[in-house]
């Protein structure tokens, strides 16, 4: 969805807290992952569109996030994945679905045999496990998988950081995680029998830039970004940008404000900065800034100029 962040705009607008924000993007994201695919049988969960109540508490709870603060704690979250996790168990226990929450299973005192993310009241007397996802992956079409072959597929997909792939994620949520109800030491531990797990998973995907395809498996509207080299940062067609801190990546970006703009030879000598000491990608927002209102227009990873080819010899654990 090329223009995701002004149709989010339209909609969520006038949202402006931002921990608010993030979690309106978490309920209204398109699905990154293509429910009726019959590659995932049946094993991939959707929200569904939110409806209008969910639309009035997002606005109350912009109003007063007195309840959201205090679910999501005074110690600062800095892993994104447990800051989403949060905002969405709020999210389940204010619709009074929420049974369970980082259910952890243990074998013994010392073995972790897995965890539940959530489960849900599916309304019949039983329980929804949703093993909860959010990622950021690269569209990296020359990576290998672990036995020297060419990776395709959801495997053509990495992490900034090279760590992972969208294929190997999903292998391990489908075969592994969304089985543990299965394993003995769970039984004693489910408030409820559980009558169907799936995958909820959220983020965005993103293509070298000026490139971008269509992938069985992946949802039409998925939300998409660009990434491109330290080298190509001098043709963006931008003169505004943020670099985005980690949990300010789910929601498109907006503020009044922000001190930390850059035009874009600042960028760039951030970059050469960041890039002397690290190797790890930065995500940067594209904005338009006016007086008083700061807002994404576009997001793309920049990555230092030899991240292609490591990501062609690295392989994903």
């Amino acid at each position: 969805m090329a223009d995701y962040q002004a149709a989010f705009e339209r909609r969520w607008g006038h949202l402006r807290r931002a921990r608010v924000r993030a979690l309106a993007w978490l309920l209204d994201a398109p699905d990154l992952l293509d429910v009726h695919d019959p590659h995932w049988e049946g094993r991939v969960a959707t929200l569904g569109p939110v409806t209008p109540d969910v639309e009035r508490w997002l606005a109350a709870l912009d109003a007063d996030p007195a309840r959201l603060d205090a679910a999501l704690g005074t110690k600062p979250v800095t892993r994104l994945g447990l800051y989403a996790e949060k905002l969405m168990a709020f999210y389940f226990a204010e619709q009074g679905r929420l049974l369970a929450h980082g259910l952890q299973v243990r074998d013994g005192p010392t073995a972790t045999i897995g965890e539940f993310d959530f489960l849900l009241d599916d309304g019949a007397g039983g329980a929804v496990h949703i093993e909860f996802a959010t990622k950021f992956y690269l569209l990296q079409e020359s990576v290998h998988d672990g036995d020297g072959r060419r990776a395709t597929g959801l495997d053509t997909f990495v992490g900034p950081n090279l760590a992972d792939s969208l294929g190997r994620k999903m292998r391990k949520v489908v075969e592994r995680q969304l089985r543990l109800a299965e394993h003995p030491a769970a039984q004693a531990l489910l408030p409820r029998p559980v009558t169907s797990a799936r995958a909820l998973v959220r983020g965005w995907l993103f293509y070298p830039a000026g490139d971008d395809v269509e992938m069985p498996g992946i949802g039409a509207g998925h939300c998409r970004g660009f990434w491109c080299a330290r080298a190509q940062v001098a043709d963006l067609a931008a003169d505004r940008f943020l670099v985005l801190p980690r949990l300010q990546w789910l929601a498109p970006f907006r503020a009044a404000s922000a001190t930390w703009m850059l035009d874009k030879a600042e960028l760039m000598a951030e970059l050469d900065d960041h890039f002397a000491v690290s190797d790890a990608p930065l995500l940067v927002a594209l904005v338009d800034a006016q007086p008083g209102r700061i807002v994404e227009i576009a997001r793309g990873f920049i990555v230092p100029d030899d991240w292609r080819t490591r990501a062609t010899a690295h392989t994903p654990p």
